[in-house]
């Protein structure tokens, strides 16, 4: 098979990821905006887990660190590592990545969505400004990281994207369904590149970074617990808090899997 067409065939393989997320950041603003029943179950997976006021403000330290700064020095890192390997398409690529999803959360958030007044009359939150920062920032780095770097970016992105989703929520900043916007939100820009920049090299002899992935989830959650993140209702509510930071560690895992995947560079 010739350069160009394992590299169409490449491209042609991150068209199905780019539609899972463009389906998903649509399904999810629709029922989580505009149906009853999901604002409801939206807000009381909000309610699910409780922290004390030094697990508060250890939460609040940490999402502290998310901020344009962090995004620009990000932006400016991965640039960096794709010029020192030669690669500077890979860092235009990763460029558009950071900070088109960045930018299309805020447009969504501040100047298309909206949220229908049901039981609660709130403003909109989703998608989540800090959980799209982060995982962009991953995606990014995906995307610029030779081959023998995937393993420990796949982990660490997960663990870093996990820690600030579920630490939206323990904040009460965003609701799940924020988080989970956000992360399609960088998916979806991550296959977007994906099909623009192809492959030249077999996705299959790439090593998997799916158990990393979940590995570093897995760890972001640890965490949160060992600082002191607690289901809001004892062991009545454990079932409930495991569930919605289940689903939000298990969809971070499958986002960074997802752009590795479409991102896969020689």
């Amino acid at each position: 098979m010739t350069s160009t067409a394992v590299r169409r065939e490449a491209a042609v393989r991150s068209l199905p990821v780019a539609v899972l997320a463009a389906v998903s950041l649509a399904v999810l603003a629709q029922v989580a905006l505009h149906t009853a029943a999901g604002q409801r179950i939206d807000d009381r997976a909000l309610r699910t887990v409780v922290a004390g006021r030094d697990t508060e403000l250890a939460v609040l330290s940490l999402l502290g660190h998310v901020s344009a700064t962090a995004v620009l020095t990000v932006a400016i890192v991965t640039v960096g590592i794709a010029l020192l390997r030669g690669r500077a398409r890979l860092g235009v690529a990763a460029l558009v990545v950071l900070l088109g999803s960045n930018i299309t959360t805020q447009v969504l958030k501040h100047g298309i969505l909206d949220r229908t007044a049901f039981d609660v009359v709130a403003p909109n939150s989703l998608p989540s400004g800090h959980t799209t920062g982060v995982a962009g920032a991953v995606c990014a780095l995906i995307i610029v990281a030779p081959r023998s770097w995937r393993q420990p970016v796949a982990l660490l992105g997960a663990f870093a994207v996990t820690t600030t989703g579920t630490s939206t929520v323990v904040a009460g900043w965003h609701r799940p369904a924020d988080v989970l916007a956000a992360l399609a939100v960088a998916l979806l820009w991550s296959a977007g590149a994906g099909m623009v920049l192809g492959s030249t090299h077999d996705v299959t002899e790439l090593p998997s970074t799916g158990l990393s992935a979940l590995v570093g989830a897995a760890g972001g959650l640890l965490l949160l617990v060992g600082i002191g993140v607690r289901p809001s209702y004892g062991w009545v509510g454990f079932v409930d808090a495991a569930g919605v930071l289940g689903v939000l560690a298990l969809a971070t895992a499958l986002i960074v899997t997802l752009a590795d995947h479409v991102s896969a560079q020689p």
